[in-house]
């Protein structure tokens, strides 16, 4: 990429940032850049246009990590803060990203929005999200909005959205499980999270690797309420994911592991 290539916006605050990404049309966003900056090596990275360059420094507002029973996080949160959080499942997530340069640079925002790339998955954190019923601010066309995580990743591609912010819950417990190849700093193969926010309610799983994008297994979900064992209840996964092929893992791999990944993760949850 050439800087002729480009025209580079450098907001000075939130407010700016949501006026200069407008509805989002021929615009990329640049914030920690460890999803772009292969691409720009790679020589993929979007021509023409404008891009959006976040700056932390400058952009404290979207860098704000705080609350006691829910939690607001802005989206220029590095997951390196994240990882080092109580925000479970979403700091287990975080802390398995990558490498500590990763995860420093990295932020919430961007791996929200990771594209699905065809060589692997990727938004590690997407599932722990889901399972936490996480809330997220965005600006765009017709403006701002809160919606649920699971209706922000449904959204048509076409729709362009710049995060603000995340607002979770705690849940009483929580568990993570991933599946990575051994000392390697790439995304996660498949990734399982699993919260429960009280006595009474219902448990919420989720995966990430099973498709596109991370999903809610509403399937498992159900047959747990039902009074089914964990290992009934993941099985139902199956009916409900479509894993692809790629660098990582095979389809196969992931259709056969993926039960057991969601019942240890199952077992881990009502050990916590």
């Amino acid at each position: 990429m050439r800087a002729s290539d480009t025209e580079v916006l450098t907001p000075g605050s939130a407010a700016q940032a949501v006026e200069a990404f407008g509805d989002g049309r021929g615009i990329t966003v640049f914030a920690g850049g460890t999803i772009l900056m292969p691409e720009i090596a790679a020589g993929r990275y979007p021509r023409g246009g404008r891009t959006l360059m976040l700056d932390r420094a400058g952009l404290d507002q979207l860098d704000q990590l705080g609350g006691d029973g829910t939690v607001a996080i802005g989206a220029m949160v590095p997951l390196s803060k994240l990882a080092g959080s109580r925000i479970e499942p979403l700091a287990a997530a975080a802390r398995e990203v990558g490498d500590l340069e990763i995860r420093a640079q990295a932020t919430i925002g961007g791996n929200l929005c990771a594209p699905p790339a065809a060589e692997s998955p990727r938004g590690d954190l997407q599932a722990a999200l889901l399972a936490m019923g996480a809330r997220v601010r965005s600006a765009g066309k017709a403006g701002e909005r809160t919606e649920s995580v699971e209706d922000f990743l449904a959204r048509s591609e076409d729709e362009t959205r710049l995060v603000l912010a995340i607002e979770v819950d705690k849940p009483r417990r929580a568990s993570y499980l991933s599946l990575r190849r051994p000392h390697a700093h790439s995304y996660a193969a498949m990734t399982v999270a699993c919260a429960q926010n009280d006595g009474n309610g219902g448990v919420r799983v989720a995966a990430g690797g099973v498709a596109p994008r991370a999903k809610r297994l509403h399937g498992v979900e159900r047959a747990l309420a039902e009074g089914a064992s964990g290992e009934d209840a993941a099985a139902r996964a199956l009916d409900e994911v479509d894993p692809q092929d790629d660098a990582l893992a095979s389809a196969w791999y992931r259709r056969n592991v993926l039960p057991t990944l969601i019942t240890r993760a199952l077992e881990q949850l009502q050990g916590g």
